[in-house]
């Protein structure tokens, strides 16, 4: 009765995980030979393993992803500009934890995308809120947000997330709103939180992208300086792939 009472109060705290595998201790003969702080621990770690796992899991759908990309399942064969141990280097997060950007350019299919959203996603395993948004939809949400008197929570929400990706970037050159708008986002993200940009020209052309060059000045002097930069060449992942499924049909 006294068992029953402890799990009922248990599920009343909220700690599910712990009620069950205290279900599951006391139909074990043998755990007895364990101490009181050993199934203790143990029923403390699976609460915690449980609910550290939902909150990465969270974090994922949150980020909205364009890929389900994993680090390892990376394939550095042909792919120039950016190596292994440099990829298992960032995946540690340091450079997110000291607020450094990442560039991240190349040609079309080269996996650019791929490894941004791996990164990323290895960032949220270690608890870092994230978001993805492709450059054009990023300015098809403010302008949106603004028509609906959201822009201000949402600009917030960009600026202010610890891990920001853009992808697409320079695909066209930037109206001069859109110019004002990067610049204000950079302005309150330097310093205080990363952001991986991914494109495929390199930084040293984006200056073009601009139609004013002080706005340009000042957006890339926020972003270039306080970055790591790799230019990835090699063979399209998408031409791979598909070589890859027309020889297995």
């Amino acid at each position: 009765m006294l068992n029953n009472a402890t799990i009922n109060q248990l599920h009343d705290l909220r700690l599910p995980v712990m009620a069950t595998k205290l279900r599951e201790q006391l139909e074990q003969p043998d755990i007895a030979a364990l101490s009181f702080e050993e199934r203790f621990g143990l029923l403390v770690e699976a609460e915690w393993l449980t609910r550290h796992s939902k909150r990465i899991e969270k974090l994922i759908a949150h980020a909205d992803f364009r890929f389900t990309a994993h680090l390892e399942d990376i394939d550095y064969q042909g792919k120039r500009g950016i190596s292994k141990p440099d990829i298992l280097r960032l995946s540690a997060g340091g450079y997110i934890k000291k607020n450094v950007n990442l560039l991240i350019s190349g040609p079309t299919g080269v996996g650019k995308t791929y490894l941004a959203c791996a990164l990323g996603r290895a960032a949220c395993s270690q608890g870092v809120p994230t978001v993805y948004i492709r450059v054009p939809d990023l300015f098809l949400r403010l302008a949106d947000a603004q028509t609906e008197g959201k822009y201000g929570s949402l600009r917030d929400k960009f600026t202010k997330i610890n891990l920001l990706i853009l992808d697409d970037w320079g695909l066209r050159k930037f109206t001069l709103d859109e110019t004002q708008e990067l610049m204000e986002l950079v302005e309150r993200r330097y310093g205080r939180a990363t952001t991986i940009i991914s494109g495929q020209l390199p930084h040293s052309a984006w200056h073009d992208l601009f139609p004013d060059p002080t706005l340009a000045d000042a957006i890339l002097d926020r972003i270039i300086h306080n970055a790591y930069k790799y230019n990835i060449s090699g063979d399209s992942m998408r031409k791979v792939l598909a070589e890859r499924d027309l020889k297995s049909c």
